[in-house]
């Protein structure tokens, strides 16, 4: 933060004065955002993997997702935090699990893209993220919220299906010593619970059952 006080006035002000704005400024400097990048381990799925060989592309938006909230008063912080590099490893981890291939692209799939080494092409989305730490709350816990959409499109980009996800993380403040160890803990949870929920509902996605079936590919699932 730049002084706003001109050489002229600072001659005008006493030595205790002129510290007293110094200290003042200074302090104001380094009060910035709290700010979390999310890391955390996230192992394979142990389930049999589809025969099926999956494109996958990340967008800017996902592979670089950042959460900001503004603080709301004097007492409160902003938070900055990056998920992005988070997302990416967890999905990169389940879907190796899910599937025999899978083929990250660099570009998004198009008309004009010739996919041929692959099935269809899953595009993932981080379209929300709320959260709560006991500073909102008068409960004790840390809560991460995220909200996702998908994109199984075909290797020209043609829509096979579109649908929506929810997950959710919490962390009791008991086992952290930091607010940011809480927050960086319940969005791992969180990341899990994303994971688990996509592997189990996949197949059920109206349109994906269908696209399954017509490639002559039967889950486990699909056969309980």
């Amino acid at each position: 933060m730049r002084s706003m006080i001109s050489a002229e006035r600072r001659r005008t002000l006493s030595p205790v004065t002129l510290t007293v704005v110094l200290v003042v400024l200074t302090t104001l400097a380094g009060c910035g955002p709290v700010k979390v990048v999310v890391d955390g381990n996230f192992p394979p799925p142990l389930i049999t993997p589809l025969p099926v060989t999956l494109g996958l592309w990340y967008g800017d938006d996902f592979s670089k997702h950042e959460f900001f909230d503004e603080a709301k008063g004097r007492k409160e912080s902003s938070w900055i935090v990056t998920t992005g590099a988070a997302q990416v490893e967890m999905w990169d981890s389940l879907l190796a699990g899910m599937f025999t291939k899978v083929v990250h692209l660099k570009n998004k799939p198009g008309p004009d893209q010739n996919l041929t080494a692959v099935d269809a092409v899953l595009i993932p989305h981080v379209e929300e993220l709320q959260y709560t730490i006991p500073a909102h709350t008068s409960i004790k816990v840390y809560e991460i919220w995220m909200r996702y959409s998908f994109e199984l499109v075909t290797p020209k980009g043609e829509p096979i299906a579109q649908w929506t996800m929810t997950s959710y993380g919490k962390t009791p403040t008991a086992f952290l010593q930091s607010d940011q160890e809480a927050v960086n803990l319940a969005a791992v949870m969180a990341l899990r619970d994303a994971g688990a929920n996509f592997a189990d509902h996949f197949t059920d996605v109206p349109g994906i059952r269908e696209w399954l079936q017509a490639k002559g590919v039967v889950s486990e699932r699909a056969t309980r």
